[in-house]
């Protein structure tokens, strides 16, 4: 089977959709499937045959994400070549259009991952306001309901979608996670490297360090039990506009902050820590979570979308409610780098939860799904397609993407059943 995918961010740009689609790449050539992935271009990347790099305005008003420019036929003449049987997208929105203006040429299934609740992220884009995030939740409910099939990470994001009006058929599988390499990685190393003494208890954050991500919150939380906890130090794995915020913040000299980790090296700090701290409520899915917990690592985090589906409160970790003080969850910090035999027992639930979002498990309901779509693509194609259809359907593409837009401008004014709908 061949695969193309489509994405607005991928490597070496830092976060959770860039590293999914990585990943979920990898393991399709694995089961020998040929993929191909069309992506901004990006100063720091290698040159790959299997990559398509199409122009794009990087670090958009400062943050990591990029903005396609026009490439005329650029995409078209790649795919021509390549052949795909699936798309599958990433992003709602820019390449996202491009795929499906590709898929529905010529009648070949696209999926849509559903990674991000977007309107979450607007203060990204200049006039940032409310009406602009009801643009982004319309837009990218009228996009889900022109794909083939729609993966969201998680059951809260797939009720969600349900809530907003999606008709397109949901299925929820969350981004798999090599729990292999985080079970076999070597604290002891990662403090080794960075002189933090073998009997210090570490409080560990691992993500892109960004303002949705709720950091002032965890930062004074941690800095609370730093204070508590003289023998404690706090390892700060990642990089963004609120890193060194959160280091003044912490003003201790028991922080180390490596930046953006990577392979064995991103285990092996996961592998260092005694508990994994996270407070974002922008998730929609527990990705990091998974990762720490692979590593045997307990955590504590606020309930929140993509959260309680992993969090098992007092067997993996603790939970806390989303709207708990900063004190709260100081206090649940206390406890578990106090009670050592709950926390003991909170490491072993942690490495259960992880097998269930190992990437075998996960690649292979992607794979299944793809599998599905194309064979009934197959069946429902027609034999004469012509060159007349393609045409006709690049036209039907554009209308629909056009009426997907009009809908979404048409937020700005009214609420929707899909602006209305919220997740908890």
């Amino acid at each position: 089977m061949r695969i193309a995918m489509f994405t607005n961010t991928y490597l070496p740009h830092v976060g959770g959709v860039a590293r999914s689609v990585k990943t979920l790449e990898d393991e399709c050539r694995k089961r020998g499937h040929e993929v191909c992935v069309i992506a901004p271009e990006s100063d720091m990347a290698e040159e790959c045959p299997d990559v398509l790099r199409v122009p794009a305005i990087q670090n958009f008003n400062g943050s990591d994400f990029s903005v396609r420019l026009p490439s005329l036929n650029l995409i078209s003449d790649f795919l021509e070549e390549f052949q795909p049987d699936i798309i599958h997208s990433h992003h709602p929105f820019l390449l996202g259009d491009s795929g499906l203006r590709e898929a529905w040429k010529v009648r070949m299934p696209i999926v849509f991952t559903h990674h991000t609740l977007y309107e979450r992220y607007t203060h990204y884009v200049p006039l940032d306001s409310d009406a602009l995030k009801r643009v982004a939740i319309q837009l990218a409910t009228e996009y889900c309901n022109l794909c083939s099939k729609i993966i969201a990470p998680s059951d809260s994001v797939a009720h969600l979608l349900v809530e907003r009006g999606v008709t397109t058929p949901i299925e929820a599988i969350p981004t798999g996670i090599d729990t292999a390499a985080f079970a076999a990685a070597d604290g002891g190393a990662f403090r080794e490297l960075h002189r933090i003494p073998e009997d210090a208890a570490i409080i560990g954050h691992v993500g892109r360090l960004a303002e949705e991500k709720n950091l002032r919150y965890l930062t004074e939380a941690v800095k609370a039990a730093l204070a508590r906890h003289p023998e404690a130090w706090f390892v700060l794995v990642g990089d963004g506009p609120e890193k060194q915020a959160m280091i003044d913040l912490i003003g201790s000299d028991r922080i180390v902050a490596p930046g953006s980790l990577h392979g064995a090296d991103l285990a092996n700090a996961y592998a260092s820590m005694d508990v994994f701290v996270f407070a974002s409520q922008s998730e929609t899915q527990g990705m990091v979570l998974a990762e720490a917990m692979a590593a045997g690592v307990p955590v504590v985090a606020l309930d929140g979308p993509g959260v309680r589906e992993i969090m098992k409160d007092g067997e993996n970790g603790t939970m806390l409610a989303g709207d708990a003080p900063v004190e709260q969850y100081a206090e649940a910090l206390h406890r578990i780098l106090s009670d050592h035999d709950f926390r003991s027992r909170c490491a072993e639930g942690a490495s259960t939860t992880a097998a269930e979002y190992d990437r075998d498990v996960t690649t292979d309901r992607i794979i299944s799904l793809y599998e599905e779509l194309v064979a009934a693509a197959a069946h429902e194609r027609a034999e004469d397609f012509t060159l007349w259809d393609r045409v006709l359907n690049g036209i039907g593409v554009e209308w629909d993407l056009t009426v997907a837009k009009l809908a979404a401008v048409a937020a700005v004014v009214t609420a929707t059943p899909a602006t209305e709908a919220k997740i908890d």
